[in-house]
């Protein structure tokens, strides 16, 4: 495998494991990564498929062993708990924390529209997802906060509310109850298979729905 191949191929890697698109939407992606690149004329769609599909068939070979519920459908459970409380609680929300940081801040004005108001947040992001589905030591870093919030109490009680009902759903937490320090859930390897009828937890809309009732 080339360098340029390499690069493309842990790209794949991510997309299939994070199971947020369809496999057509992954080929379509991948195939503008490769023209965005200017590696048309070194990699060919059909490599590129070819790995897509062996990537896919991994993982699908993998998900017949997990355990029911899944990681992934554990968290689930926690973020529509943390939303009936009143936190928002985003899933993949951008690829940086201030990407996510951008996104709560919109939801929250969706739900003022709404006559709300949020007690605060969390949410995780694709680079905190990347580490969750590499094969050595997997975890998952969830960031939180109150908009607008510069008390350090509040930021603590947020953080004591998620880690609670993170454990009540089985996660081991490491936090150490510090308003400047993400909660890390240990042993946290994500397990997710793309499946059109499942709820898309990229659509925030649920999510402001779901507080706003």
């Amino acid at each position: 495998m080339t360098e340029n191949e390499a690069f493309i191929y842990e790209s794949i890697f991510h997309k299939i494991r994070m199971s947020f698109l369809s496999i057509e939407e992954v080929k379509e992606m991948i195939m503008e990564e490769i023209e965005d690149n200017g590696f048309d004329d070194q990699i060919s769609e059909v490599w590129a498929n070819r790995m897509i599909e062996k990537e896919y068939e991994q993982l699908v070979t993998e998900s017949k062993g997990w355990n029911k519920p899944t990681n992934t459908e554990r968290l689930i459970q926690v973020f529509e708990e943390l939303c009936k409380m009143n936190i928002i609680a985003l899933h993949n929300a951008g690829y940086t924390t201030s990407d996510g940081e951008c996104e709560v801040v919109e939801v929250e004005m969706e739900l003022k529209k709404r006559g709300k108001k949020s007690d605060g947040y969390c949410f995780y992001h694709e680079q905190d997802l990347a580490r969750a589905i590499q094969p050595e030591n997997p975890s998952l870093m969830i960031a939180f906060q109150k908009i607008n919030n510069s008390e350090e109490q509040v930021t603590i009680e947020i953080g004591r509310k998620i880690v609670e009902i993170l454990k009540r759903n089985g996660f081991e937490v490491n936090w150490g109850e510090s308003a400047t320090r993400k909660i890390e859930i240990i042993n946290f390897a994500w397990q997710n298979l793309y499946d059109e009828s499942k709820e898309d937890l990229l659509d925030y809309e649920k999510v402001i729905e779901r507080m706003s009732k």
